[in-house]
């Protein structure tokens, strides 16, 4: 697992390294009764409830000094019902588990988020996403869920059965209760071809609408301190399979994209002032490539070198003038970026708390290396990103609270009424949740 707890002290801390907590328990339910016990249990000691998955969130969303649940023996695929095109799986199933064992029988996800660490809950509990004309977020493609509520029952939900828990608790928080199983729509498998070409950047922003429209899945990374982004496209395709070879796969995706890329950060931290240089360097490094394969071969891609992550949803028309504010504000600040900033988009969606709910939308992340210090980094980029309505990724740094995200949400007061029905005595609360929901 990518989260690391060192027993030892009983001290729990997240990927990024960035958080840490100290649960006063951890639990590892092997079965749904054995944790809806555990959240009895709690309620009778008085303790607060946390599920964790991977601890691929860079904000404190599941930490607590009460009941750490560790779901990773709730695992597996449990029924596949191919007529329906519907598949359930255990909530503490990690992605890359998921993508594999349905690759295995012929099916997969339509869309899916750049990595896949993340447990199934984590991920869509937290509004993971990847990039998409027409296929949303993770959560979009759920169809149906269960969930242990705050007095230890369970609760199914669909668009037919407590449908409005269902609009909710797809993108829950953690704070509804604690996903026990969720119901994904799936497809045949099928191929993708991959088109990653450096492009200025300049031109990406005159053409956005364009190479949006003109693909069902664009996305591109600017580097900053350079005019270059470098871009992806993923259409599908008829076939045949072009994996990329094994050799120029390593040379690209683990040599020039984690190797050489750790070492510039540490340079870069080491020597600020020559991280404009080697942006330069770098964002020319990577050449052009076309490759054609089965979904999770193409959307995913191995992260190994840490990092701290801001990522905001924006309306997708205001995308561009953002990113030139974005662009301004840098070449003003004196700040050194060594990270490139992510672009994708996703359509607007019925998931009441999504970041693309009701709005078709565009995101903007930000990063830096682990460690390194960002909050003058990310103040000055979520300060651009609030002024056009911005909406932060769940699991991601920033500084909003629940009057902000009321203003920028118009279904957040359905979300709350919900919570005060599920869990009155707020079992599942945290200081996160307790910022971005009110108390």
């Amino acid at each position: 697992m990518s989260s690391t707890a060192s027993g030892k002290n009983g001290t729990w801390r997240n990927w990024g390294g960035n958080v840490t907590a100290r649960p006063a328990r951890e639990v590892t339910p092997a079965s749904v009764d054995e944790l809806a016990d555990a959240v009895r249990k709690a309620a009778e000691d008085g303790l607060k409830v946390k599920a964790v998955g991977t601890g691929h969130s860079f904000t404190s969303i599941a930490a607590t000094d009460g009941v750490l649940i560790r779901p990773h023996l709730l695992t597996g695929i449990r029924t596949i019902d191919r007529a329906a095109g519907e598949v359930t799986v255990e909530a503490g199933t990690p992605l890359k588990r998921l993508n594999v064992a349905l690759a295995r029988e012929g099916l997969s996800l339509t869309n899916m988020g750049d990595i896949m660490e993340q447990t199934v809950s984590g991920a869509t509990s937290t509004g993971t996403h990847g990039t998409g004309r027409e296929s949303g977020s993770i959560a979009a493609q759920i169809t149906g869920l269960e969930l242990v509520t705050a007095d230890g029952s369970l609760l199914t939900c669909s668009q037919k059965e407590n449908p409005e828990v269902f609009a909710a608790a797809r993108t829950g928080l953690g704070a509804l209760g604690i996903v026990t199983a969720i119901t994904f729509a799936v497809e045949p498998i099928f191929l993708l071809t991959a088109r990653e070409e450096p492009m200025p950047f300049d031109r990406v922003l005159a053409e956005f609408d364009q190479l949006w429209a003109e693909n069902e899945h664009f996305e591109f990374y600017w580097f900053p301190h350079t005019g270059s982004t470098n871009t992806k496209r993923n259409n599908r395709s008829a076939g045949p399979e072009q994996p990329v070879g094994q050799l120029a796969g390593w040379f690209e995706d683990e040599f020039l994209s984690n190797g050489v890329f750790q070492v510039a950060q540490w340079v870069g931290r080491a020597a600020p002032a020559t991280i404009p240089t080697i942006a330069r360097v770098s964002s020319k490094a990577l050449s052009a490539r076309t490759y054609t394969d089965i979904p999770f071969k193409v959307f995913t891609s191995p992260r190994r070198v840490r990092f701290v992550e801001m990522e905001y949803a924006v309306p997708r028309a205001a995308v561009t003038e953002a990113l030139r504010e974005l662009r301004t504000m840098v070449e003003r600040s004196g700040l050194r970026i060594s990270f490139p900033v992510e672009v994708r988009t996703a359509p607007a969606d019925d998931i009441t708390l999504s970041t693309a709910s009701g709005r078709d939308s565009a995101y903007i992340a930000v990063h830096l290396v682990k460690g390194a210090p960002y909050h003058a980094y990310f103040t000055a980029a979520e300060r651009i990103f609030t002024a056009y309505e911005g909406r932060p990724h769940w699991g991601k740094v920033h500084t909003r609270d629940a009057e902000y995200l009321d203003g920028v949400y118009p279904r957040f007061g359905e979300f709350t009424a919900l919570r005060d029905r599920l869990d009155p005595d707020r079992r599942f609360q945290n200081a996160y949740l307790r910022r971005v929901l009110g108390a």
